[in-house]
């Protein structure tokens, strides 16, 4: 019995480190893209594309997943399943470097704080999932934010919800297809997909502005080569933690990513943040403390009922 606590403990924490550590790097993501300028948010999705492809074959030669995915190309309802993610992906990708690299960072955080509350909404209206009062309670409260900064800050957050609402569809997605699909075949398929779009991108950014890939420096160039390993890595080690640990803790970790991105806007960058938009932040920092108040009272619930058992 002790042997198996110890493991299961070890699991837990190795579960912990994993998430936090995909957290943590998508919290200074932001950072990164900015050290890219000159290279617009056009240029750098398309190689961020093409290079995550290129990175995925790399790790399936290594890993040895080839046959895995043979298996997965074999299912034609699943390809549909990864093409459907690659273009959400990539929704999301462009949306999260126009805001960042426009100087919109704050907005992109306030997207990442909105999506947890989102993926809920996502399982009551698409998987008929039931939740709870307070659940329902941080929906309303997300909601009137939302409102709030529409209204009083005058403008509409549209680069956070586009990030909410496509960042929370690929999740749903990916639940969906569950197991039968690993992270890096995944990941490999849905950059396949969307290598057309990348090609296009690029075309036309040499045909206007110009590719800035090698024009640069060496040490520019160094960095945007590394823009696939940047998009792969924080991923995988997201799927390494979410098979460790139960998705309570991957809630509450979850908030790692957009409290970064928040200071690194507001404090770092510097970005305006009037009255009004502090006024919609907090309503979503009321939503988000009431959100992880139902998670730990539904742990400790969830403990109770266990306990009995095991006497």
């Amino acid at each position: 019995m002790p042997l198996t606590n110890t493991s299961t403990r070890a699991t837990q924490t190795a579960g912990v480190a994993y998430a936090g550590g995909a957290y943590l790097l998508w919290g200074v993501l932001p950072l990164y893209f900015l050290l890219l300028t000159p290279t617009g948010p056009w240029e750098v999705v398309a190689w961020r594309v093409l290079l995550s492809f290129v990175f995925c074959l790399i790790l399936l030669t290594v890993t040895r997943g080839w046959k895995a995915f043979g298996a997965i190309i074999r299912q034609p309802k699943l390809l549909a399943w990864t093409a459907l993610a690659g273009a959400l992906i990539y929704v999301n990708w462009q949306v999260f470097l126009i805001g960042t690299l426009t100087g919109h960072v704050v907005e992109t955080s306030l997207g990442y704080f909105i999506n947890p509350i989102a993926t809920v909404l996502l399982g009551v209206f698409v998987l008929k999932e039931r939740i709870r009062r307070l659940q329902w309670a941080a929906i309303g409260i997300a909601a009137v934010a939302v409102v709030v900064i529409v209204i009083f800050y005058n403008s509409f957050p549209w680069i956070a919800l586009s990030l909410t609402a496509s960042f929370g569809v690929y999740g749903l997605i990916k639940k969906k297809i569950g197991p039968a699909v690993d992270a890096v075949s995944g990941l490999t398929l849905e950059s396949f997909w969307l290598i057309p779009i990348a090609i296009v991108q690029l075309i036309v950014v040499a045909t206007t502005t110009g590719i800035t890939m090698g024009q640069n420096g060496t040490w520019h160039a160094v960095l945007l080569a590394f823009a696939g390993v940047a998009t792969a890595v924080p991923l995988l080690l997201f799927a390494a933690g979410t098979r460790r640990i139960n998705l309570a803790v991957i809630g509450m970790i979850q908030f790692v990513t957009p409290v970064m991105q928040f200071i690194l806007g507001a404090v770092v960058l510097g970005e305006p943040m009037p009255p009004e938009r502090w006024a919609g932040f907090i309503i979503v920092w009321i939503a988000i403390l009431v959100f992880l108040i139902d998670l730990v009272l539904a742990a400790r619930r969830g403990r109770r009922s266990v306990q009995p058992q095991l006497v």
